[in-house]
């Protein structure tokens, strides 16, 4: 699914477009301007932004914003990966991290125990997991002033699985 990216731009425009709202719109602005994956200054691009008014813009909102900004940014680069052919079935026949360090997948769902697959399965798993997350409004609502009490920690566990 990710080696479609490039030629159909399906998963980043969506996501882009289902929060743009002015509010959020903002948001990304402020959150772009810190892009840390190369240059960025993550202190500062983590750091909650004051909005117009004084205050700290809402929590959820922030989180929010910066996980579908980090998700578009990981479809770019992992997709870019996928198309070159840089890790295939044969040449990465696990996910790894280094010789000591193996990921195995299991969503509940289609893998209800872990098991082990090639880098690009584990990878096109993964990133449907996420975007499946993104997409269920209970979890990351349109509205933006009805979060689940669980966001923070379904955040969580979306950056743990894409770390």
């Amino acid at each position: 699914m990710l080696k479609s990216i490039f030629s159909k731009n399906k998963r980043t425009l969506k996501k882009l477009r289902k929060h743009n709202t002015a509010n959020r719109e903002a948001l990304h602005r402020i959150a772009r301007q810190y892009n840390t994956l190369g240059s960025g200054d993550i202190e500062q691009a983590v750091k909650l932004p004051t909005g117009k008014d004084g205050k700290k813009v809402d929590l959820n909102e922030w989180l929010s914003v910066n996980t579908i900004d980090f998700f578009n940014e990981m479809s770019l680069m992992l997709g870019s990966l996928l198309a070159d052919n840089i890790c295939t079935k044969r040449t990465c026949p696990q996910m790894r991290a280094g010789p000591k360090f193996k990921y195995m997948w299991a969503d509940g769902v289609k893998y209800k125990t872990p098991v082990v697959l090639c880098a690009t399965e584990y990878i096109d798993c993964l990133m449907d997991w996420v975007e499946s997350q993104l997409d269920d409004e209970d979890i990351f609502p349109v509205n933006s002033d009805n979060y689940p009490k669980n966001f923070q920690n379904v955040v969580k566990t979306i950056f743990r699985r894409l770390f």
